[in-house]
């Protein structure tokens, strides 16, 4: 989500154009908004608040907010397990992430995991 150029920047329009549905869950909404607002990411990656702001907007806009019923411990880092406890509670479709922790599972509980390219290409 940091990137708007490239093959995430894809991802994020098609969220806009309506073309998928993101879940998301409370727990991430806070760590987007944590890691994004870091001045180390917003310096680094020249965000601003008001991108922090129409991201959260968009992701609830297009999203679906999943509460999670159970809490999971597959993931190598413990940080990633709320992205596959939303997944799991909101039967997701599939996973995208760069996130190598995620991505070397390959699938959760029938979920597969994707790359953002491998997602797009699937979309």
């Amino acid at each position: 989500m940091i990137r708007r150029q490239g093959t995430t920047g894809n991802v994020l329009l098609a969220l806009r154009d309506g073309l998928l549905t993101v879940i998301y869950s409370t727990d991430i909404l806070v760590e987007m908004i944590e890691v994004l607002g870091h001045p180390c990411f917003r310096q680094n990656y020249h965000i601003e608040p008001d991108d922090i702001s129409a991201l959260i907007n968009l992701l609830r806009l297009r999203g679906e907010l999943a509460t999670p019923t159970r809490k999971m411990t597959a993931c190598r880092d413990p940080k990633d397990d709320k992205f596959l406890e939303a997944a799991l509670a909101a039967e997701a479709d599939c996973i995208v992430s760069g996130d190598a922790d995620l991505l070397i599972l390959n699938s959760f509980e029938n979920i597969p995991i994707l790359r953002p390219a491998e997602f797009l290409a699937r979309l």
